[in-house]
């Protein structure tokens, strides 16, 4: 097997021997160790908190004219909910814009005088809700839980004043599949394991070819026998051969701490986070090829980091963006991984269901260690 290098062949006793020092070098040093197998628990721990877009305890203003049973029973229904939380209350509307403008309540409800009466005479009240804007996601969520609320609690007095409980002309019954409770930490936590495996696979390995350099190693393994393939290859396969335990301790901490249902392979687990790791080393060796420094290589790192995150369908769905950035995302590989393991955590999917993305990311990682290699050879 060709390795380049002035006609050098690979060779396996080489690469062997490097694979020794390179593990060697890794895992002696404890803050080395920390980084690999306790930095990603703690960081998926505070992201699986963190990253929470379900609405709960929304601070609320009431302002409530009317008084009555009725007007009381839709407050209730509003606090019992767990969406609402009311934090103050008061006659008059202009309190509740004041309180809107200095960021002590997101909502206000304003129940009109006359509510309960227009109940009982069969007449839609107007209740006004009135929501801060600034954050439009929990503004668009907590309006709708508000409207179902306020329906709900609507239709049953009605019934009740009417002394019978008749059936509405349409009736929803609306079920989740894959995640009945639409819980955001079953959908986030999977992700957030993409999204730190490749945060690893890029720290461990960007800095890796540029660090020898900086420490003066980098001309002795010049001088030696080693071609060029084999130093990319002995910088590869150990992280690679790490790696894959820090997937199955941050997805042991997901499925155990986080309770995330797991209803795929474990295989194909496996086997797409390989490649996934693969695909993130070859980046990381890409970028330390190009890097002068330690410095510039980890500014380097987060440059592709960030945007890599963005586009990957990690904060928001792929369909949402412009044309352009939803076909930039096909070059991401974690847009893939993503999609990947969101299928085996939680629909089942297999290799099978998604083989498109698997070859996707053997391509990447294939056609990123070739380039890593060719760049470190004009480098020489």
């Amino acid at each position: 097997m060709s390795g380049g290098g002035g006609g050098r062949r690979l060779s396996l006793l080489r690469l062997r021997r490097m694979i020794v020092k390179e593990l060697r070098q890794l895992l002696r040093d404890p803050r080395t160790a920390r980084v690999i197998f306790v930095a990603p628990v703690i960081q998926l721990l505070l992201f699986g908190y963190a990253v929470d877009t379900d609405v709960r305890n929304v601070a609320t203003v009431l302002v409530d004219h009317d008084r009555t049973p009725a007007s009381r029973e839709l407050v209730d229904a509003f606090t019992a909910s767990g969406y609402f939380h009311v934090v103050m209350r008061s006659d008059r509307p202009a309190d509740m814009g004041r309180a809107l403008d200095a960021g002590r309540a997101v909502a206000g409800l304003e129940i009109p005088p006359g509510y309960e009466a227009d109940l009982l005479a069969g007449r839609a009240p107007a209740v006004q809700l009135l929501l801060d804007g600034t954050n439009s996601n929990t503004a668009t969520v907590a309006q709708g839980y508000a409207v179902r609320i306020a329906q709900s609690v609507g239709a049953r007095v009605a019934a009740r004043a009417a002394g019978a409980s008749p059936e509405p002309p349409i009736a929803v019954r609306a079920r989740a599949w894959f995640n009945p409770s639409l819980a955001s930490n079953v959908y986030n936590v999977p992700a957030v394991i993409g999204v730190i495996v490749l945060l690893m696979s890029l720290l461990l390995t960007a800095m890796s070819i540029v660090r020898e350099r900086e420490v003066g190693t980098l001309e002795q393994l010049l001088v030696s026998p080693l071609t060029p393939t084999e130093l990319i290859l002995a910088k590869t396969i150990p992280v690679a051969m790490i790696a894959p335990l820090q997937l199955a301790l941050v997805t042991a901490v997901g499925l155990l701490w986080f309770d995330v249902p797991f209803r795929g392979s474990p295989a194909a687990l496996l086997l797409a986070a390989t490649l996934f790791i693969l695909a993130g080393l070859s980046l990381g060796l890409f970028i330390s090829t190009i890097s002068a420094t330690q410095q510039e290589a980890f500014l380097g790192m987060y440059l592709f980091l960030l945007p890599a995150i963005i586009l990957s369908g990690f904060l928001y769905p792929v369909e949402t963006m412009p044309t352009f950035f939803e076909h930039l995302t096909l070059l991401n590989p974690l847009r893939h991984f993503l999609e990947i393991v969101r299928g085996i955590f939680l629909k089942g999917a297999g290799l099978r269901d998604l083989w498109l993305q698997y070859a996707v990311l053997a391509v990447m990682a294939v056609v990123g260690i070739q380039a890593s290699i060719a760049r470190f050879r004009r480098t020489l």
